[in-house]
């Protein structure tokens, strides 16, 4: 790396100061980092390590959209690896300003975006590479926002990561089940979402905690096909044809006075 004039360090560092607390942990120019004392370590670096090699090295040409892109650590990654156009949406602009600051600082050209995931049919376009990353647990309708990203914006791969809890293992589901057949939902592995009223973790928007067997279930559903299981939370995927009575819904907003 190039010297950086001590001005300059200074000013990148009281910057990324001033635009905290982060959530992601980035190294920038001057190996100032965003957030050293991060309760998850060097995340998401450490996360990123145990599932990078299940995506595309070269994205060469490649769309991608990051969702919930926080503070653009996975937006970064995906412009190392070539992609031509990379969008990051988030509905939090404290993250968004950090996104914009750590790619300008890093000279890359991204585009960070204000849009709500639900609000996806607004792009108008389909990229090569979706990221869904720590984003479901986080939305009180989560299977409409994989639905979403079907209908909309993914045309090939989606990388989707999400906080689980309860079993690990995945049972083998039948096509159905009688109405006197009840034994399977007190099976831990039965795919569950458990629904958190309050908060977990000291985060009020943690409404939900999947275990695994949910997720790969809210992801077949929705028309993903998982191609690879590379780290514990993380899904590498398909887009496929959605299931029969699968689809985003549409209700009208607007609130009375």
């Amino acid at each position: 790396m190039n010297a950086i004039d001590p001005m300059r360090l200074d000013e990148i560092r009281q910057k990324a100061e001033a635009l905290g607390p982060w959530f992601h942990n980035i190294e920038l120019k001057g190996g100032v980092w965003t957030a050293p004392n991060h309760f998850l370590g060097n995340y998401p670096a450490v996360k990123w390590q145990r599932f990078s090699d299940a995506i595309p090295q070269d994205l060469t040409g490649k769309s991608v959209l990051d969702i919930g892109c926080n503070g653009g650590f996975y937006s970064m990654e995906m412009k190392k690896r070539g992609a031509e156009r990379v969008l990051g949406i988030d509905f939090d602009e404290a993250y968004l300003a950090q996104a914009r600051f750590a790619a300008q600082t890093m000279d890359y050209d991204i585009e960070f975006r204000k849009l709500s995931v639900y609000d996806l049919g607004q792009l108008g376009e389909r990229f090569d590479v979706v990221l869904f990353m720590g984003v479901l647990y986080h939305l009180r309708h989560p299977l409409l926002a994989l639905d979403l990203i079907h209908e909309h914006v993914a045309k090939d791969l989606l990388v989707f990561q999400s906080m689980q809890r309860g079993s690990t293992e995945v049972m083998p589901v039948e096509e159905n089940y009688t109405f006197w057949q009840t034994d399977h939902f007190d099976d831990p592995r039965y795919p569950k979402m458990h629904f958190i009223e309050h908060r977990y973790a000291d985060d009020p928007t943690n409404w939900w905690a999947p275990n695994s067997g949910c997720v790969e279930a809210m992801l077949r559903s929705a028309g993903f096909e998982i191609v690879q299981h590379p780290e514990t939370e993380v899904y590498i995927c398909r887009r496929v044809d959605a299931p029969p009575g699968a689809g985003a819904v549409y209700p009208a907003q607007g609130r009375h006075a």
